[in-house]
C-alpha cells in the first residue's frame, strides 16, 4: 500500500500538517524577503541577468495577468476565503506530496495577501521577476503554480497506482 493510499492516522496527519505549515512559512519568508530586496534594489530600474531573465519592479493590483486590476476589496475577500479553505484542506492531506503542494499554495496566497494588506501600494502586490515573454511575477506566484502542479501530479500518480492495483488484482 503506497503512502498516498494509507489512511491518514493521527501521527501521520500531524506530520503532514507540520509539512504544510513549514512549507507555507518558508514560502512566506522567502517571498516577503525577496519583495523587500526588490523594492530596495530595483528603484532605479531593472537589472538584466541572463537571456530573457531580468528583475524589473512592478505592482499588480489585480490577480493573474493583472485581471481585475483595481478590485482590491473583492480580491482580499477571495484571498482570505482561499486561505481558510487551504487550511481546512491541509488537515486532511492524504500524502506528503499533497502536503507540500498545499503548503506551497498556502504560502503563496499568504505572501500575496500580506502585500495587499500590509505594504503601502494600494492593495497591489510587488512583482519583480521578468522573463520578457511572460507577465512579471513574484515568488508567491511561482509557489502557487508549483504547488498546483504538484497537487495535479499527486492526483495523477494516485490514479495511475489505483489503476495498476486494479489490473493486478
Amino acid at each position: 500500500m503506497s503512502d498516498v493510499e494509507r489512511p491518514v492516522s493521527g501521527v501521520r496527519r500531524s506530520h503532514r500538517l507540520w509539512v504544510v505549515a513549514l512549507t507555507a512559512a518558508a514560502v512566506v519568508t522567502a517571498d516577503q524577503t525577496t519583495k523587500s530586496v526588490a523594492l530596495h534594489r530595483l528603484q532605479n530600474g531593472p537589472i538584466h541577468l541572463l537571456g530573457p531573465l531580468s528583475f524589473a519592479l512592478s505592482f499588480n493590483s489585480g490577480v493573474a495577468f493583472s485581471l481585475g486590476s483595481g478590485l482590491t476589496v473583492p480580491i482580499l475577500v477571495i484571498g482570505a476565503v482561499l486561505v481558510v479553505v487551504l487550511i481546512w484542506f491541509a488537515h486532511a492531506a492524504p500524502s506528503y506530496p499533497v502536503a507540500v503542494g498545499t503548503g506551497l499554495i498556502l504560502g503563496g496566497a499568504l505572501g500575496n495577501l500580506a502585500d495587499r494588506i500590509f505594504r503601502g501600494h494600494h492593495g497591489a502586490v510587488v512583482d519583480f521577476i521578468h522573463l520578457g515573454f511572460w507577465p512579471t511575477f513574484n515568488l508567491a506566484d511561482f509557489s502557487i503554480v508549483a504547488g498546483g502542479v504538484l497537487l495535479v501530479a499527486s492526483v495523477w500518480w494516485h490514479l495511475a497506482e489505483a489503476k495498476e492495483d486494479e489490473a493486478g488484482a
